[in-house]
């Protein structure tokens, strides 16, 4: 019982939607109604600058560490890996927002931050190298769901299979990404300090 209610606070916090509720708060407007409809950062930026989005992705990894941090203090690492994947199914199908929800990487970065320092550091390089080299966001990020795993079981079995868990969600919410990448039609990063 007691870890049905952990794993059940883990997917709440992960459902809180940060960039809705913060673009709403600034005057932005709905913003599933605005950009891509998508509720991360990235559709953030393009409707209220880098330094909000950046605020949005900072509130995602906090849900995502508080998440990890509540499993990690009753069961050590490995549950707090997996309240961390709780976390992400909440943010990519959050209860408040009839389960349509983000694709669940700035709350990914902020589990890595939480488990391994060194891993989010790994992941974070390598995010920017190819984010950057490439303009494309989601081609960064899709690197990030192969690479984790493997760091996950050098890790720890427990924590190799819980980030496993997490890349293949994210994956399966990057499908779109995936397919506009394969025929050149995915969106290039707009990188503006503020609308």
């Amino acid at each position: 019982m007691l870890w049905f209610f952990i794993v059940l606070v883990a997917y709440m916090l992960g459902s809180v939607p940060s960039g809705v509720i913060l673009t709403k708060i600034l005057g932005y407007g709905d913003l599933r109604r605005v950009g891509s409809g998508n509720i991360g950062a990235t559709n953030v930026m393009r409707v209220g600058g880098l330094r909000i989005a950046g605020l949005v992705w900072l509130l995602d990894m906090l849900k995502a560490m508080l998440a990890v941090w509540l499993g990690a203090y009753f069961g050590g690492v490995v549950a707090g890996a997996w309240c961390g994947f709780a976390a992400i199914v909440g943010h990519c199908f959050p209860v408040w927002l009839r389960f349509r929800g983000g694709k669940g990487v700035s709350c990914l970065f902020g589990i890595m931050l939480a488990i391994n320092p060194v891993i989010f550091v790994f992941c974070g390089i390598e995010w920017l190298v190819v984010a950057l080299g490439l303009g494309k966001s989601s081609a960064g990020a899709i690197v990030v769901f192969g690479v984790l795993p493997i760091l996950g079981f050098v890790m720890n079995n427990g924590v190799g299979w819980a980030f496993l868990a997490m890349s293949v969600l994210c994956l399966w919410r990057h499908v779109d990404n995936l397919r506009r990448l394969a025929r050149g039609a995915e969106s290039s990063i707009e990188w503006r300090w503020r609308k």
